[in-house]
This record gives structure tokens, sequence and C-alpha cells, in this order.
């Protein structure tokens, strides 16, 4: 089986351009010439940032150093970053357990 290739004599035929004119016809658009007005966000205060949850000592430090690792994480290759997401979220089921055994 061959492909097709260029016609007899190696050139293909002009392509069409664009309208005389040199504009293409306007798309019609909604009755009255408008678009209606898009909403904005709801009214009220903006969530922010989280609280800070106090002096350090409360945290765990197993789950500091799990997050903290995530973190870094994003700075490997895609391929080392796996690597990192199993060995946090290894750690970070071990010290649920420990803490639903408690």
């Amino acid at each position: 089986m061959t492909r097709p290739g260029p016609p007899p004599g190696g050139s293909f035929p002009a392509r069409p351009g664009p309208p005389a004119g040199g504009s293409f016809p306007a798309r019609p658009g909604p009755a009255g010439g408008s678009f209606p007005a898009r909403p904005g966000p709801p009214a009220g205060a903006r969530p922010g940032p989280p609280p800070e949850f106090g002096d350090d000592e409360t945290r765990h430090p197993a789950v500091d150093a799990a997050v903290q690792s995530l973190a870094n994480a994003a700075t490997l290759a895609p391929a080392d970053q796996i690597a990192q997401y199993e060995a946090a979220y290894e750690t970070l089921r071990e010290t649920l357990a420990t803490i639903d055994q408690t």
C-alpha cells in the first residue's frame, strides 16, 4: 500500500485566503448588543489565613516533620516527590494509629 503524495508537478493548489475586505463578519450577540454582568463574589468577609495554633509545644513533632517534608518535596523531581509523599503518608498513618491506641 502506498501513501498519497504531492500531486504531480510537486506543488499544491493555493488555499483560499480571508474574505475580501480584510475582516470577518461580526458574530451575532445577545439582543440589545451587550452581555449581562457577571455575578461577583458573595457579600461578607472572605476567609483569611488560618489562625496560629499557639506555641510549638502543643504540636506533634512527627506530624510537623511529615508536613515539612511535603513542603520540601515541591522542589524535587516528580519521581522523587512520590517517595517523599509515601514516606509522609506512612509517618502520618503510624502517628494517628498510636494516638488512637492511647
